[in-house]
């Protein structure tokens, strides 16, 4: 499996991940949701996101069963939401997210959106705290756009900002105009999320790339999707060909004619 410094940080972390959006809604789904889980760990996708949000921690109760016995090989990331962004509320969120989790740590730490309830001054002063105590590892941010990723970073001072977590897809590359470069040149990673988009990149290009190099289209997009040194991504699955799928994904290097083509049929 294909890995990358993540960030500013010097951890490796593999470029295809895992998501978690959805799980936890029902408890007849909660052991195919942990078996795609591990099989996603045992095929070597190592970084699982979730967040308190989903299905109000529900998620996260799926993920502690999912990593229970191993969770020296995952890095794990979670998710405050923006109206639990006052500095207290902030650690609260966070204590409550490691126990439905079951561990005593996560790797990232990320507010979910930006807040316009609470200072983000206050949210990022929670999170140094939280880095402080040893109960996160890294911060990010999800959902921000350039000036709010440089109140963000302002506001956390020595310790850097790790990650924007960001919707990236075929049909939808808005990031590239102006977050992703800034995030390049800050060296804050970018993690894109919803990267399949309901089957949004079967088109004739993904599909001549595919056969071009004996892989599927879903596979051509999630490597398109990774293809610069500051992108990753957690695709959600369920089914375990799916799952294979996507952690193959990052095994073949496509070519220039390749990415150009793709470029024309869904233009950024």
């Amino acid at each position: 499996m294909l890995t990358r410094p993540f960030g500013a940080t010097t951890r490796e972390v593999v470029v295809i991940g895992q998501g978690t959006w959805r799980m936890g809604e029902s408890r007849s789904h909660a052991n195919d949701e942990v078996a795609a889980l591990r099989l996603g760990l045992d095929l070597g996708m190592t970084h699982i996101d979730t967040a308190e949000m989903y299905a109000d921690g529900g998620a996260e109760r799926v993920v502690a069963e999912a990593i229970a016995g191993r969770r020296r090989e995952v890095f794990l990331a979670t998710k405050v939401l923006p109206h639990n962004a006052a500095y207290a509320d902030t650690i609260r969120a966070c204590e409550g997210s490691l126990k439905r989790l079951g561990t005593d740590y996560v790797d990232l730490y990320l507010l979910h959106w930006w807040s316009t309830r609470h200072p983000i001054e206050d949210t990022m002063r929670a999170m140094v705290e939280l880095v402080r105590r040893g109960l996160v590892r890294y911060v990010g941010v999800s959902n921000f756009d350039v000036e709010q990723m440089r109140a963000a970073k302002a506001a956390l001072g020595a310790v850097p900002l790790a990650c924007n977590q960001m919707l990236y897809h075929l049909r939808d590359r808005t990031i590239e105009r102006d977050v992703l470069p800034w995030c390049e040149r800050n060296r804050v990673a970018v993690v894109g999320y919803t990267p399949l988009a309901r089957g949004g990149f079967m088109r004739s290009a993904v599909a001549a790339v595919a056969k071009r190099h004996g892989v599927t289209p879903r596979q051509v997009a999630l490597n398109y999707l990774t293809r610069r040194k500051a992108l990753f991504t957690i695709p959600k699955a369920s089914r375990p060909e799916h799952i294979r799928e996507n952690a193959a994904a990052a095994e073949f290097t496509p070519s220039r004619a390749d990415l150009a083509a793709i470029d024309a049929e869904f233009p950024a």
